[in-house]
C-alpha cells in the first residue's frame, strides 16, 4: 500500500494541484503551489475571498501535507466590486438571517475588509458568523474578533474533550494529551494524518467555554 507519509515534495505539489482542480468552487487558474519538506505555500490571486479559503482547505486534505501557508491575494473582477456600504448592509442582513449567529455582532468594513466584533457562547457560532460574510460579493478579507464567554469549569472542559476524542477515534485519542488552563486548551501528542489533527482541534473547539486552542500535535513518522 502506498505510504502517504513518504511522499516527495513534488508528489505533494502535484496532488495539491489536482485536489484544487477537482474542487468546483475554485475558478482561478492563477494559483501557484510550492512545497518544502511537506509545507505547502499557495501564491497568486483568486477572484473571491471564499476561494482563498477553499484553496487552503483543498491543500490541507492532501496526504503528506504538514502545514499550509496561504499567501493568495484577492483580485476581484470589476463587475464583482462593491462599496463598503453595500458590503456592510449585505453582512448585516446575512448575519440576521443565519440562525447559528448570536445577536449583537458588530460589523465594520474598510476597503472590502470586514471586521466582526461581539460575544458568542460557542466557537461554532463565531465560525458561522465568519463563514456567512466570507462568501459575500466584494469581500476581500475577514477579521473575526468575536470572543467566547466561558461558563464551564476547566475540569469539565478537559473531560468533555477527552470523551469526544474517544468517541471519534479511540485509538488515536489515547495518543492525544489534553491540557486546560482556564478556558484555554493545549493539545499535544502524535497522530497519523492531517485530518486527525483537524478532528482533534475541532473536538476541542466544540467543548463549551473554550476560548483558544493551541495545537501542538505532530504527525507520527
Amino acid at each position: 500500500m502506498f505510504d502517504f507519509f513518504k511522499k516527495t515534495d513534488e508528489q505533494i505539489r502535484l496532488d495539491v494541484m489536482s485536489e484544487m482542480q477537482w474542487n468546483p468552487s475554485l475558478t482561478s487558474d492563477q494559483v501557484g503551489v510550492t512545497v518544502d519538506n511537506g509545507i505547502v505555500t499557495l501564491r497568486g490571486t483568486v477572484p473571491h475571498y471564499f476561494e482563498k479559503n477553499n484553496a487552503e482547505e483543498s491543500a490541507q486534505k492532501v496526504g503528506g501535507v504538514r502545514a499550509v501557508a496561504n499567501e493568495l491575494g484577492v483580485k476581484m473582477l470589476e463587475l464583482d466590486e462593491r462599496s463598503d456600504q453595500d458590503i456592510a448592509e449585505a453582512a448585516v442582513n446575512a448575519l440576521r438571517w443565519n440562525y447559528q449567529v448570536p445577536e449583537g455582532i458588530k460589523i465594520s468594513v474598510t476597503k472590502g475588509w470586514i471586521t466582526l466584533k461581539g460575544e458568542a457562547e460557542w466557537d461554532f457560532e463565531r465560525n458561522a458568523a465568519r463563514n456567512v460574510v466570507s462568501s459575500l460579493m466584494g469581500v476581500c478579507g475577514v477579521s473575526n474578533e468575536i470572543t467566547i464567554k466561558s461558563k464551564v469549569q476547566p475540569s469539565d472542559i478537559k473531560t468533555r474533550i477527552e470523551e469526544a476524542l474517544k468517541r471519534s477515534a479511540e485509538s488515536e485519542g489515547r495518543n492525544i494529551h489534553v491540557a486546560v488552563n482556564g478556558s484555554r486548551v493545549t493539545l499535544t501528542g502524535n497522530v497519523h494524518s492531517f485530518s486527525e489533527i483537524e478532528d482533534a482541534r475541532l473536538a476541542a473547539w466544540f467543548a463549551p467555554g473554550v476560548t483558544s486552542v493551541e495545537d501542538n500535535l505532530k504527525l507520527a513518522a
